[in-house]
């Protein structure tokens, strides 16, 4: 049995944050500085109430329209977020309620932020392979405004709220091929939320600024810019040289790699490093952010817009965890 992806959708929250509204916070920064820093020129974000489930479901629902999804057809939801509507139940069992599904479906959440995508696509290959199901609804949803200080003027600028809808069938555009997969729990301090859930259940109310005027708190979300770019230079080469092992082929063969995109010189200076050309790297940052675990569909979807899907595409998603994944995806 081998395991492809039919259709992919996205959908993004109708509140848009542009440069030169952020700026208005930051006023020390310029619409320029934000654009060539981060390669972002605006954000969606959700507004109060606007859950990551409730921008699952439209995703979901776009996918839907397409025609290529059909609702009768999914036996499983997988639903990939850092932001549930609620500690229990399954954000997953309430999507299958809303979107009228069958109650024959399998549904279950898994918590991962910038791998999340290729570890969904490992699950749902999984499922798929081993005879559980054979069309399988993977949801990624991420609402990480929400966990952001006003004042934290770098995540500010970075991230976006999005959602996206990925039907794994036993049949579709593109075969999915074998992964790598890694894990090392020891940086988890270097982008995290320390409030919140059992371990520390109330908020602190610890918020002071560093030296830097950069909000620093317990109550909100911490990441260690320079951490995670260390830790991303030294273990995305080796993820990209494994993939490639996995899978076969070699470097030359790809021709398009499409990687988690935090920010635009993050993963530019990851290309030079891995000598990919531009013409074979796609980046889709400019309008939407960095979404979390629904910037690889994203940029699938847009690559595929523009045909730039053919032959061998190799995919890389990697952060908070610190978690990363990789694959290749087989195109005609």
């Amino acid at each position: 049995m081998k395991a492809f992806i039919k259709d992919i959708a996205y959908y993004l929250p109708e509140r848009v944050v542009t440069n030169q509204e952020l700026i208005k916070d930051f006023p020390e920064w310029s619409v320029e500085k934000v654009a060539s820093k981060v390669g972002i020129q605006e954000r969606h974000l959700v507004v109060d109430g606007e859950t990551a489930t409730d921008l699952a479901v439209k995703a979901a629902e776009q996918l839907f329209i397409s025609g290529k999804a059909k609702k009768e057809d999914v036996d499983f939801i997988l639903f990939c977020t850092q932001s549930p509507d609620y500690v229990l139940p399954t954000s997953a069992c309430l999507i299958q309620n809303r979107l009228k599904l069958s109650t024959n479906v399998g549904a279950l959440d898994f918590n991962l932020g910038c791998s999340g995508y290729v570890y969904g696509l490992s699950l749902a290959k999984g499922l798929i392979c081993g005879g559980v199901a054979r069309n399988v609804l993977l949801l990624t949803a991420e609402t990480y405004s929400l966990h952001i200080h006003p004042k934290d003027k770098g995540n500010r600028t970075i991230f976006g709220d999005a959602a996206t809808a990925t039907l794994i069938s036993t049949e579709g555009m593109s075969e999915i091929g074998n992964f790598s997969l890694g894990t090392d729990g020891s940086g988890a301090g270097n982008l995290i939320v320390k409030t919140g859930a059992f371990r520390n259940p109330q908020r602190k109310n610890d918020l002071f600024f560093d030296d830097n005027k950069t909000p620093i708190s317990s109550d909100y979300l911490y990441m260690n810019g320079t951490e995670i770019f260390n830790f991303t230079l030294e273990a995305v080469p080796l993820l990209v040289k494994d993939v490639l092992l996995k899978n076969k082929i070699e470097q030359s063969d790809i021709g398009l790699f499409v990687f988690h995109q935090a920010n635009k010189y993050m993963i530019n200076v990851l290309r030079k490093k891995l000598k990919i050309e531009e013409e074979r790297f796609f980046i889709y940052l400019e309008k939407v952010g960095n979404t979390v675990s629904s910037t690889i569909p994203i940029a699938l979807f847009q690559a595929q817009k523009e045909n730039k899907l053919n032959g061998h595409v190799l995919l890389a998603g990697f952060g908070v965890g610190y978690s990363w994944g990789g694959v290749v995806l087989n195109f005609g």
